[in-house]
């Protein structure tokens, strides 16, 4: 077995369910096309809400993926990192029998922020309206932070080292991370990622106290990072799961590698404060190039945070100077979110599914609704620009105050 310094985290599969498509495939077709989803948030009993805007996952059944006796015990957030998964595992070709024989050796980690709102609202409903008799079993365990970890390794038969990362938007990164470190410990697989339902009464009422969200009711200018006319971010819903594997061992099994995992780092800097989240973003990112190894300049496009409010995108700017140089006003920016809304835990996992597709396709993804960029950064608007690209920086910050990047080396095969 490789020593820990040479076990190498690279990508085997992906599986998407995002607002802009059910599928990796239809994700990557609007995303490449800079279409935005964007719309008026139509879910029940959210009609009379503040928040007007948001990236909803339409023409998604759980039932066409997901088995009936797990679809009741679990919350839509589950559901999405559930269907995402299995996208995922049949992407990297990784089945039950290529770790029957070594079930310990495949772990899962997932990163939630807001948890299973939607079912939580249900059975507290139940509970004041008809009596705790009406309450099902499962409000114990559905609305919980980690049930989407348990239930991906029960499915799974994955009885490696599992966990979950609590955190905020940056904890898609984090959890990412996460399962390097423990490929690098040992194990030869992760199933690693972040899907989101925030878009539920209770969940939209909780997040209205965030000054960030955006109330306007344009879809078309409700987030615009970068902009003179950023107001905020839009929320949405879903998110990416990934197959992680020790190098050697999914190129054992015959797997392609898509991408290396090569750099990664995380500060904190409190919540909301956007200026001083300029020192903590250019640490994390200095920390993600030198455990990568990687030069500034050999970054080939940046996958930016770019939350939508002003002091936050000036920040954000500020800390790809600090960190790259001269070269961050050259480096490709992009910012897909624009077209989706920010999935909480699920967008930057969302943006390392873009960047390995980006990688594959040698083209830069449009930011979309943003055309005046007041910012020196070359942010892509419009239209996909095709690039040669071989190196990825993917940047994340949390409202609660977590930055993190993550560099992202092209693999060496590509999917059939």
């Amino acid at each position: 077995m490789s020593s820990p310094e040479e076990r190498r985290s690279v990508v085997t599969g992906i599986g998407v369910i995002a607002p802009n498509g059910v599928s990796t495939e239809t994700f990557w077709k609007a995303t490449v096309e800079g279409i935005s989803v964007l719309d008026r948030v139509t879910r029940e009993g959210c009609e009379h809400l503040p928040l007007k805007v948001a990236g909803e996952v339409r023409g998604f059944d759980p039932a066409d993926l997901i088995e009936e006796r797990y679809l009741v015990q679990t919350d839509r957030f589950t559901h999405f990192a559930m269907a995402a998964a299995n996208l995922a595992l049949d992407d990297a070709r990784l089945g039950r029998a290529d770790y029957n024989d070594s079930p310990f050796a495949v772990g899962v980690v997932t990163a939630a922020g807001s948890g299973g709102g939607e079912f939580g609202q249900r059975e507290l409903q139940r509970l004041w309206g008809q009596g705790s008799r009406h309450v099902g079993p499962y409000q114990s365990i559905a609305w919980f932070y980690a049930a989407s970890t348990g239930q991906i390794s029960i499915r799974g038969g994955f009885k490696g080292p599992c966990g979950v990362v609590a955190s905020d938007e940056a904890g898609g990164l984090d959890a990412l991370a996460h399962a390097a470190r423990t490929i690098r410990r040992g194990t030869d697989a992760v199933v690693v990622g972040a899907a989101e339902a925030p878009l539920a009464p209770y969940s939209v009422v909780c997040q209205l106290g965030y000054d960030d969200l955006s109330k306007l009711d344009d879809p078309a200018r409700a987030y615009r990072p970068f902009t003179s006319g950023a107001c905020g971010f839009v929320p949405a819903e879903g998110g990416a799961m990934l197959i992680v594997e020790e190098e050697e061992a999914a190129e054992g099994r015959g797997a392609s590698v898509r991408a290396v995992l090569a750099g990664h780092a995380a500060t904190f800097t409190g919540a909301s404060l956007w200026e001083e989240s300029r020192d903590g973003l250019a640490h994390a990112i200095r920390g993600a190039l030198e455990d990568a190894r990687c030069a500034p300049e050999e970054i080939d496009v940046v996958f930016a945070d770019a939350l939508g409010v002003p002091a936050a995108d000036r920040a954000e700017a500020l800390a790809l100077a600090d960190a790259l140089g001269r070269h961050a006003s050259q480096v490709p920016v992009t910012a897909p979110k624009t077209g989706t809304g920010r999935a909480y835990c699920g967008a930057p996992v969302l943006d390392t599914a873009a960047a390995v597709l980006a990688m594959e396709h040698g083209v830069v993804p449009p930011t979309p609704n943003v055309v005046d960029v007041c910012h020196d950064l070359d942010v892509v608007t419009g239209r996909a620009r095709p690039a040669e690209l071989r190196t990825t920086l993917v940047l994340s910050r949390g409202l609660m105050g977590s930055n993190a990047a993550m560099v992202l080396r092209k693999g060496s095969g590509s999917p059939s």
